[in-house]
């Protein structure tokens, strides 16, 4: 048998075990949902940064590194601020202020902390979430499928079907118990994949001297920041880069691994491993995709690679610069981006159909057996939607991802922050915050003239932002 393969079948099977071994610890909606709040500082950290960056990092972001040179690192120093960010003035704050208001989800810590008693905070943020999620859980399986593709010669179709059945059954098994635990394990594999990888690479190159001559021998815009484009053109890859970062902090995937911990005061901890992996992650990510440039001395590199797109550099450089058995681990880091990002996305869609509607606002007496066979039966029907959507896909894993972080971003991130720094912001500021910043952010995308000249997670961030503060300070205004 391939070594590659069994590799990467060990790796499914010790995912497959979490799940088994989880089964027994989930007794309540609770415990599917939020692990109880039981988890430990490395469960949380490293859960919340492997959900945080999906196939994205192992697969579009080296993509995206090996089309644009070195302006992909602005997406990196973006991100890593982003997350920073989230965990020092978020984390802390919300898993306290969530536990005060017994709030189990994101849509139910809006309606508690503003004691909307018509559930249109909830309802609205329902909405929200299952529409972007349905569009990143598919941009997850899709992911799959390349992998699965260039490692294995599997059909993309084949590969998303593996993908899709592997992630729905453990996250049913075990619910946030069993992802969180993958995702401990997942996110160490990811993060040696990122640093092993241009390490190898980069020894052989000579080192990042010999890599940057490589590449300017390629193409000088490739060595340069704005890809060699000066006046609003080079500001908008700036600003598109760092924009990415605004999008942590409304991410309901995320927030919610703060509200799973145990001790509050250990997030502390958690800020400074979660700043050790982004940083390491990120560097590497860019990395691999700016060696493959220097490797191979070709500025179209899908052509003279035999590849269908950028996105499959990471699993060929993985097989080609690594034994066959270490390969299918390193590979395993992939599919375990995929993984650890798209059980989270699962979880909180589940929830916002079993907690946030059917518990709350049709049946407020339903006992914990019956509610965990409605989540259950949820992430089965939600994660065969993502499927039908990813094999329908036409769109880049980048891309994809990309548009829906910029909702979730945009919708949550400024209501959020608010709602847990501001005393002034009120109910209708943050309803309206979480509409503008929808809306802002699918129109931006669905406008080329616009998407072609800045990230539409910018203006859908600030436009949220400014509408929620004064929509907050009018509504006061008002009712004085």
């Amino acid at each position: 048998m391939d070594p590659t393969l069994i590799g990467f079948i060990l790796y499914l099977v010790i995912i497959l075990v979490v799940g088994l071994t989880t089964l027994r610890l989930t007794h309540t909606l609770s415990d599917y949902l939020l692990a109880g709040r039981k988890l430990g500082v490395w469960v949380v950290t490293l859960s919340e940064r492997a959900s945080g960056e999906s196939a994205w990092l192992l697969i579009g972001l080296p993509g995206m590194a090996l089309a644009s040179g070195f302006s992909a690192f602005w997406t990196a120093i973006g991100c890593v601020t982003g997350i920073m960010f989230s965990w020092i003035v978020i984390s802390k704050r919300l898993r306290l202020t969530s536990e005060k208001y017994n709030a189990l989800t994101i849509p139910g810590f809006f309606e508690a902390r503003f004691q909307d008693k018509s559930h249109l905070l909830r309802i609205v943020a329902i909405v929200i979430i299952i529409f972007f999620f349905t569009a990143y859980v598919a941009a997850q399986f899709l992911a799959a499928g390349k992998v699965l593709h260039i490692t294995f010669g599997l059909s993309p179709i084949i590969g998303m079907l593996i993908g899709a059945l592997i992630i729905v059954a453990y996250t049913i098994m075990g619910g946030f118990f069993a992802v969180a635990w993958t995702d401990l394990f997942q996110g160490l594999i990811m993060l040696f994949t990122l640093v092993a990888l241009p390490v190898v690479i980069l020894s052989e190159l000579g080192g990042l001297g010999e890599m940057t001559s490589g590449i300017a021998a390629v193409s000088g815009t490739l060595v340069s920041m704005t890809e060699g484009k000066s006046g609003w053109a080079a500001i908008s890859i700036v600003l598109g880069g760092l924009g990415v970062g605004l999008g942590y902090m409304g991410q309901p995937h995320l927030v919610t691994r703060f509200m799973s911990i145990k001790n509050p005061d250990d997030l502390r901890k958690g800020t400074v491993i979660a700043g050790i992996w982004a940083t390491g992650a990120f560097l590497g990510a860019v990395m691999i995709g700016l060696a493959a440039i220097a490797k191979f001395g070709s500025n179209d590199l899908i052509a003279t690679l035999g590849l269908s797109d950028a996105e499959q550099i990471m699993p060929y450089m993985v097989q080609m610069f690594f034994p066959a058995w270490m390969a299918g681990i390193l590979i395993s880091g992939a599919i375990a981006a995929m993984m650890s990002t798209a059980d989270s996305q699962l979880i909180v869609s589940t929830s916002a159909v079993s907690e946030d509607i059917y518990h709350q606002l049709i049946n407020k007496n339903a006992n914990q057996k019956k509610l965990l066979l409605i989540s259950r039966v949820t992430t089965l029907l939600i994660g065969s939607v993502a499927l039908l959507l990813a094999l329908t896909a036409e769109q880049l894993v980048y891309w994809m991802v990309l548009f829906a972080w910029a909702g979730l971003g945009s919708a949550f991130g400024p209501p959020l922050l608010l709602s847990l720094w501001w005393k002034k912001v009120s109910k209708a500021g943050v309803v309206s915050g979480m509409i503008v910043g929808t809306v802002v952010v699918v129109v931006w995308y669905y406008v080329p003239v616009l998407k072609d000249n800045l990230y539409e997670i910018i203006p859908g961030f600030f436009a949220s932002l400014i509408t929620t503060v004064l929509v907050s300070l009018f509504s006061r205004m008002r009712d004085k």
